[in-house]
């Protein structure tokens, strides 16, 4: 620990290094418009203060380089030599935080630019963002795109991101969300894995089946998830195999290796062909999605503010439901033997 007499050393060393930069920063301000504008008058006029405040201000900063910069007569303001060579090493300083500040205002009310970082799951990164950010650039030439695929949920700060895309459950207080789509999960067959082993009609069959999971960015095995009624109900099934992609996990389901839970968005074009079947349709879980994350709301770069605006509104536009509008009344109207919720016969395992 540094001494007492250290400390309050280095407090007045700060104390004095904060007033000086005031004084001065005002001063340079000040002299700067003077040699600018050729008059105290004008220079006030320019900053809108009076002309006594500039004086004042240059007096300061006078004092603090114990240096005189203007020769001022009734008639006329000129530099003095040393004048002269603090405004050719004081202006170009001072040009780049006038554009600095004209840079800030342009990004805010000009065409959007910048650098923009995007961060997404790999499965929805792949299927559904990558191919919108040709149109989104096309938009907005001005935006360059740092898009990084990452299962693991994005850390704003440490990596910087600006944007990020969720799935599931949104439980993060220090992030602002916007739900995209509903996030549909939905348990998926082949033909032929449907009529070789049949499909299950409850949850409680699933455990006879050939089933395949996913294991998580965490190392974890990715349970599936249902609605029993009012309540949320997860199921860990034995399986036959575990990849960590899910794009193989998808190809194992095409090529009839055994049933999987799988989100409507990678699923619909072969549930729509026939190449898939689903089942346990009315188990879907509910209040789920997929959402835009940002940090804040407040003094939003306009990078930011269109990018979040063309994600949500040609994603809404996207046909990525796969489940059928399921109430009670359609559970018991439904065959409970010979069918499966596509209509594809119904084997008992």
């Amino acid at each position: 620990m540094p001494s007492q007499p250290t400390t309050l050393l280095q407090s007045e060393h700060t104390d004095a290094l904060a007033s000086s930069f005031a004084t001065s920063y005002a001063g340079v301000v000040a002299f700067i418009t003077v040699v600018t504008e050729g008059s105290f008058a004008k220079a006030g006029n320019r900053l809108g203060i009076g002309r006594s405040a500039v004086s004042r201000s240059v007096q300061k900063l006078e004092t603090q380089l114990d240096a005189r910069l203007f020769v001022r007569t009734t008639r006329s303001t000129s530099l003095t030599r040393e004048g002269e060579l603090f405004y050719k090493n004081c202006h170009p300083g001072v040009e780049r935080i006038v554009q600095a500040v004209e840079d800030m205002r342009e990004l805010r009310d000009g065409p959007p630019r910048g650098r923009l970082r995007i961060c997404s799951g790999v499965g929805f990164g792949r299927k559904v963002v990558a191919p919108l950010l040709q149109g989104f650039h096309a938009a907005y030439p001005g935006i360059a795109l740092d898009f990084l695929l990452d299962d693991k949920p994005a850390d704003f700060t440490a990596g910087r991101v600006d944007v990020a895309f969720r799935d599931g459950r949104m439980e993060d207080s220090q992030v602002v969300a916007r739900k995209l789509i509903p996030l549909q999960m939905l348990v998926c067959a082949s033909p032929q894995c449907a009529q070789e082993h049949g499909l299950p009609r409850s949850l409680e069959e699933l455990a006879a089946h050939r089933c395949i999971n996913t294991r998580l960015a965490s190392g974890r095995i990715g349970e599936w998830e249902f609605q029993a009624g009012d309540r949320p109900h997860k199921v860990q099934p034995k399986a036959m195999s575990t990849f960590n992609d899910a794009d193989i996990v998808l190809q194992a389901v095409l090529n009839g290796r055994g049933i999987a839970q799988l989100p409507a968005y990678q699923v619909c074009e072969f549930l729509r062909s026939g190449r898939l079947l689903k089942c346990l349709e009315k188990y879907a879980p509910e209040h789920q999605g997929h959402y835009i994350c940002y940090l804040s709301r407040q003094q939003m770069p306009a990078r930011i503010r269109v990018f979040i605006d063309y994600m949500t509104a040609h994603m809404r536009a996207l046909d990525l439901q796969c489940r059928s509008d399921f109430s009670a009344r359609d559970a018991a109207a439904m065959p409970t033997e010979g069918m499966d919720l596509a209509g594809a016969p119904c084997l008992a395992p």
